[in-house]
């Protein structure tokens, strides 16, 4: 299994990072990864902005040299881990703008008669791990599932991806959150997933 992790978060000094170091850590243990790499969006100095102009056509995002390197990464994946706080509800605008530009009609999902386009990720499996300051249950009781609607129905299943695995953890700012705890539940799974 080839893993692509891709990290949202502006500072390496943080429990979003300790995340990624737990996922790294289990996955150097788990004989199923064969390979591994990681996408530091932030690191990368990601432009997370779409232009549209004369010369850049959306039409033609399939094919922009300039996010050719981050299309060849998803296609090499068989798993894509995205590590990501949670803010006003939604992933932040750093991976929104990244997801903007990558899943990309032609490149993640094809048009064709009737109401839904054919998926071109078919095949690949995602897992989303994310943080919050609010309690766990607030997307779900407050805000009606959104995020997870948002990225397994609007985004994963519609460019094929079917299989998705959400980690929301809530209180990540209280000293009762559980943070210890929550980390080492991401190393055991990561240790131990075979596909």
């Amino acid at each position: 299994m080839k893993l692509l992790i891709i990290y949202t978060y502006p500072n390496h000094q943080s429990l979003n990072y300790e995340f990624l170091q737990k996922v790294l850590l289990g996955s150097k243990e788990n004989s199923h990864i064969k390979e591994l790499q990681v996408l530091d969006l932030y690191e990368e100095n990601f432009n997370p902005l779409l232009v549209f102009n004369e010369r850049k056509r959306r039409r033609d995002m399939h094919i922009d040299p300039s996010t050719e390197k981050y299309r060849n990464q998803i296609i090499w994946a068989d798993k894509i881990v995205f590590i990501y706080p949670i803010w006003w509800g939604r992933p932040p605008s750093m991976l929104m703008g990244y997801i903007d530009q990558l899943f990309a009609s032609n490149f993640a999902y094809k048009d064709k008669k009737g109401l839904f386009p054919e998926g071109l990720l078919k095949g690949k499996s995602v897992v989303c791990i994310s943080t919050m300051k609010g309690p766990a249950y607030y997307p779900l009781l407050w805000l009606h599932n959104a995020h997870k609607i948002l990225m397994k129905r609007a985004l994963f299943n519609f460019v094929g991806i079917k299989k998705v695995k959400f980690f929301e953890f809530g209180n990540m700012e209280s000293p009762k959150g559980n943070q210890w705890k929550k980390l080492e539940r991401i190393y055991k799974y990561f240790k131990k997933i075979h596909h």
